[in-house]
């Protein structure tokens, strides 16, 4: 252990002015985007600025994508509401809460541990285009009261939105107003390149500001919370509660690794080293394990809290370190002061955000919609179950539709064709529908071995009846080291069929793997042990071995 941690703290390199920096920008920030994710899943404020903080310093130290701050984001507050919610348990109680960031966090600590990084990348960008976009929508949805003083009767994303349109004359002045001044102010210092990353802060400040000083009647962060000039207490979970939320606990940390892994791609490392998804998964399972005893909601990489660091200047990993260190500051130094913040001001925070995912993944939804049927069908089946359903259900249902899309892509993807010797080598031509007489007729199976390729296969493979001696070199070079059964029976129908026509089959190209698995299948009985031909490392040179053989085999049988 002292080894590692020898290791942890080599990683950490020395912290550089520019990173305090970006840690401040990045800490100031948290104070109205975790509230604002905490209140739209229906969690105390204070649990949001309690999320960046200690999982924040944890996930930094440890985290393989060095600039990813790892903290609340809106997605991963609406799962958490869903979960305890569907679980019984009382959303508000902290002890529960935390029961669920520990679990979620050991599953997250598990899978990276085990190496499950891979999986992530069984989860297609259409799915996740149609999760972000509800996940959007739900945001806005969950702040209609916040931003009209008018709370929707309706536990339906898309109700909500039809409910506020219908009853509009309820909707209350001020807050309306409130709302929309925020929005304002943020678009116009949005618009001001040097203030960009500042946008949100200054708004929430300067619209506070405001409010305070004219004293409008509207709601503000204090009638629903009081928040305290101290650090976040030492927290015992619901241990009880834990077995009821393994399940949900899967759901959450799906969530918060699935919006991780993309960030390793939008943000490099400093001097080019490597990421490591498996590495992060760490990292974000010790930040909630660590987060969970001290008041956090779930967290996990947050793209819009690293933008910013980014933006301000990050360097390091220890600009995220800063950006906990300075929001435990600013919380001790002036928490309470958060209490004057209009909760109509957060629901004009809230709109942005969500209309800026809708618009970063607008460009992704056309692209699907143009170019791919069965993506663009998988796209809208996790919208419309993101805005009908429970979010862990729709996580399920999002992670089930991109293993059923993976699958029915690869067994499109799978076929058959000819290959043709020539004095260039070997190319490509169309499959015969018979085979030749006296002849070896060299066929590539391309495709993974998946069961659901066989009848595509079947239907391409030619007619042997009727032929004379013919040779049919099967090259299966491609194919993975555990073919399905029904590939396997497969073969044994193609080989037997030529062997009653006076034929016979070879396969060429297969790995140890796979031949291994060939001889256990009953594939040596019936085309003989010399008909498996192992790959070579020179390219075809298993094809031309079969071809030598398949060839001599005929000599011998001629008269």
């Amino acid at each position: 252990m002292s080894r590692k941690l020898r290791k942890v703290a080599s990683s950490l390199g020395r912290p550089r002015i520019r990173d305090v920096v970006a840690g401040l920008v990045t800490g100031l920030f948290s104070i109205p985007e975790g509230m604002a994710y905490a209140s739209i899943g229906g969690f105390n404020p204070v649990a949001g600025l309690y999320s960046g903080v200690v999982s924040t310093i944890v996930g930094s130290m440890f985290a393989r994508t060095v600039l990813m701050v790892t903290t609340l984001t809106s997605a991963l507050a609406l799962t958490s509401q869903s979960v305890l919610s569907a679980a019984g348990l009382d959303p508000t109680d902290p002890a529960n809460i935390a029961a669920l960031v520990i679990v979620a966090g050991a599953i997250m600590l598990l899978f990276g541990l085990l190496r499950f990084g891979a999986m992530m990348n069984f989860v297609s960008n259409a799915v996740m285009t149609g999760f972000t976009t509800g996940i959007a929508l739900q945001i806005i949805a969950g702040v209609i009261h916040d931003a009209t003083g008018y709370r929707p009767d309706s536990h339906n994303t898309v109700g909500k939105f039809v409910d506020a349109i219908v009853h509009i004359p309820s909707w209350q002045v001020a807050p309306c107003l409130v709302a929309a001044g925020t929005v304002a102010v943020w678009a116009i210092f949005h618009f001001i390149k040097p203030l960009e990353a500042f946008a949100t802060l200054i708004a929430l400040v300067v619209v506070t500001g405001v409010v305070t000083l004219i004293d409008l009647d509207v709601e503000t962060v204090g009638d629903i919370a009081s928040i305290p000039n101290a650090l976040p207490q030492f927290l015992l979970p619901n241990f009880a509660a834990m077995p009821e939320l393994l399940a949900g606990g899967l759901a959450v940390a799906l969530v918060g690794l699935a919006q991780a892994a993309g960030i390793s791609a939008a943000v490099p490392n400093p001097g080019g080293t490597r990421p490591d998804t498996n590495g992060d998964f760490v990292a974000q399972g010790a930040a909630n394990l660590a987060g969970g005893f001290f008041g956090a909601l779930p967290t996990g990489g947050s793209l819009s809290r690293t933008g910013v660091a980014v933006s301000a200047g990050a360097q390091t990993r220890w600009a995220g370190i800063f950006a906990g260190l300075w929001l435990a500051a600013l919380v001790v130094v002036a928490g309470s002061l958060a209490e004057l913040i209009p909760m109509p001001v957060i629901g004009g925070l809230i709109l942005v955000i969500g209309a800026e995912l809708v618009v970063g993944r607008w460009a992704d939804i056309k692209l699907v919609l143009r170019t791919a049927p069965l993506s663009a069908l998988a796209m809208l089946i996790t919208f419309a179950a993101t805005t009908q359903l429970p979010l862990h259900t729709a996580i399920l249902i999002g992670a089930i539709t991109s293993l059923v899309l993976y699958c029915v892509k690869a067994a499109q993807s799978a076929k058959l064709v000819a290959l043709r010797h020539t004095n260039d080598g070997w190319e490509r031509s169309p499959v015969p529908s018979t085979v030749p007489d006296n002849e070896v007729t060299v066929l590539h199976y391309a495709g993974v071995g998946l069961f659901a390729e066989v009848p595509r296969i079947d239907e391409e493979w030619p007619v042997v009846t009727g032929s004379h001696n013919a040779v049919v070199v099967l090259s299966m070079a491609a194919l993975p080291d555990v073919p399905s059964s029904k590939v396997i029976t497969a073969l044994k129908k193609w080989a037997v069929a030529l062997h009653k026509n006076g034929g016979r089959l070879f396969i060429a190209g297969v790995s140890p793997a796979t031949g291994e698995v060939l001889e256990r299948g009953g594939i040596g009985e019936v085309v003989g042990n010399d008909s498996i031909i192992e790959a070579t490392p020179m390219i075809f040179g298993a094809v031309d071995d079969a071809v030598s053989r398949g060839r001599q085999w005929i000599a011998d049988r001629s008269p």
